[in-house]
């Protein structure tokens, strides 16, 4: 077995073009560029047994040679995972080289029999070995296209492959090739894509995936396995963001507050000034979301259920126009924060502080148990939590806004550790989230209408002339409507605050 770690990025034919003449990235010691065309074919059974236990399986065909590849699913962004690679007789995939593998638990006989292509990429590889530092790390710029039956999709990307020496060098590698050309880091490896277009989910929003922490894992790889999958969770739904799909704006909202949960979460072990500026990119980032997400929201249940009021809301159908423009305007400039340098950079830049980040440098912090330091987070956070519910009464909008934020960031906690307390634990695990989830939720449709009463006063005030005046009208109906259900809201809460208040601990 081999470990294998890369980086990928896409990238245009033209700039592919550009990156195989750059002067940064010319072959080492006086060598010369290699080209290799190569056709690959992935295999699967029609359910897809293999990606959903999170394994590949391709034979690649160079000339008259056949190689079979095993491969393990990336963990989120992470830049590494495990290969096995054995030349074989035939373009048909060989069992007996799956011994050992990732692949040969999955192997049953209705699996064997099932299984065939499920498509095919073709490739020209230009290939470039780089030196830096005294790493060696292979360049490759391919070009070419995924096939699926009749179909195919154009393919242009880039992989770097630390053949030997430091992360450290091949993010440096990686970073010239993202000043040379507007690379974008590829959440998807080719067999990714290639399923995508099978399943035509290409657009679709991309939820969140669980995370599984072993039991004994120390706090600095914790905190890497949790980020590498949020940070996935946030750049997997670009697609989604840009086809101005609300799910897509929604999912990665939430990715973007998990990695500043996390942030939180790990402080002690992350102060860095590296860290001080994946924070200021996540601020800025979050600010453009954040508009298009509370109009979706706005737009879906409070403007949608008063649409139809009885007797009809006069000027409702301007309010509700000129909240739909607003919302189209607000989703354009998040769609444009997605297109820039800063966003490109801010993933790059997130995965470079995760994977060889100057927090990684603080031993002493980073060798203790994820799972202690999860306990001793719990026992602390919860204390203050509780301390606070303990005068929901007296709490005014602003302090009820400050609650729900810790309340979401405790949440947000769970989600991170929860994989490290036994199934023993299931159910006081499962009533403090649901409790957690409840004042959450009762505190947020409180915070709702703040916002609301907000954005309905600047909008009245911003018209003239008489659709000013129904608009005005309009909005006063709607800030009327909510505050009615003010007083229910709060008593809601304040039943989800003691029930909380009195959950058992999932982590004693």
């Amino acid at each position: 077995m081999g470990i294998e770690n890369e980086l990928k990025f896409e990238v245009s034919p033209d700039d592919l073009q550009k990156l195989t003449t750059a002067k940064g990235l010319q072959p080492s010691n006086g060598q010369f560029a290699k080209h290799k065309y190569f056709v690959s074919t992935y295999f699967d059974t029609p359910e897809h047994i293999l990606r959903s236990n999170a394994v590949s399986l391709r034979v690649r065909q160079a000339g008259k040679k056949y190689v079979q590849t095993i491969k393990t699913a990336r963990d989120g962004l992470a830049l590494s995972r495990c290969e096995w690679e054995n030349r074989i007789e035939s373009d048909e995939p060989d069992f007996r080289a799956a011994r050992g593998t990732a692949l040969e638990p999955l192997l049953s006989k209705s699996n064997r029999r099932d299984l065939g292509p499920v498509f095919k990429t073709h490739v020209h590889r230009t290939l470039i070995a780089l030196q830096p530092g005294k790493s060696r790390v292979e360049l490759a710029l391919d070009q070419g296209h995924i096939q699926i039956g009749r179909n195919a999709t154009p393919l242009a990307e880039v992989e770097l492959e630390l053949r030997k020496g430091s992360t450290a060098d091949l993010f440096r590698v990686a970073r010239t090739v993202a000043e040379l050309v507007p690379a974008k880091l590829a959440i998807k490896t080719k067999s990714e894509q290639g399923y995508a277009l099978t399943e035509n989910q290409s657009l679709d929003a991309v939820h969140a995936s669980r995370i599984s922490l072993k039991r004994k894992v120390s706090l600095s790889v914790a905190f890497q396995e949790i980020a590498r999958s949020v940070l996935y969770h946030i750049a997997a739904n670009e697609p989604a963001v840009l086809a101005g799909k609300p799910e897509g704006v929604h999912q990665m909202r939430i990715g973007v507050r998990r990695l500043r949960a996390a942030i939180w979460a790990f402080s002690k072990l992350l102060r860095s000034e590296q860290t001080e500026a994946v924070k200021r990119d996540l601020k800025w980032l979050a600010g453009k979301l954040g508009p298009v997400r509370d109009l979706d929201v706005f737009l879906r249940t409070k403007v949608q259920r008063l649409a139809n009021a009885q007797p009809p809301i006069a000027g409702f159908s301007e309010l509700a126009s000129e909240l739909v423009y607003r919302r189209d305007l607000a989703a354009e400039a998040a769609k444009t924060a997605i297109l820039s340098s800063r966003y490109r950079f801010l993933v790059f830049n997130a995965l470079e502080w995760i994977e060889d980040g100057q927090w990684l440098r603080r031993h002493s912090a980073g060798d203790q148990r994820a799972r202690s330091y999860a306990v001793r987070w719990f026992d602390r956070r919860t204390k203050k939590a509780k301390k606070r519910l303990k005068n929901m009464r007296k709490l005014d909008d602003h302090d009820r806004h400050e609650l729900r934020i810790a309340i979401k960031k405790l949440r947000y906690s769970v989600y991170f550790f929860e994989s490290l307390f036994g199934a023993s634990d299931g159910k006081p695990l499962s009533r403090y989230k649901d409790n957690l989830q409840n004042l959450q939720d009762s505190l947020g449709a409180l915070n709702d209408i703040v916002v609301h009463q907000k954005l309905l006063t600047k909008l009245g005030a911003s018209e003239v002339g008489d659709r000013s005046r129904l608009i005005s009208f309009a909005a006063g109906a709607v800030v009327g409507n909510e505050r009615g259900e003010v007083k229910a809201l709060l008593k809601l809460a304040r039943k989800d605050a003691r029930r909380l208040r009195h959950t058992a601990t999932f982590w004693r």
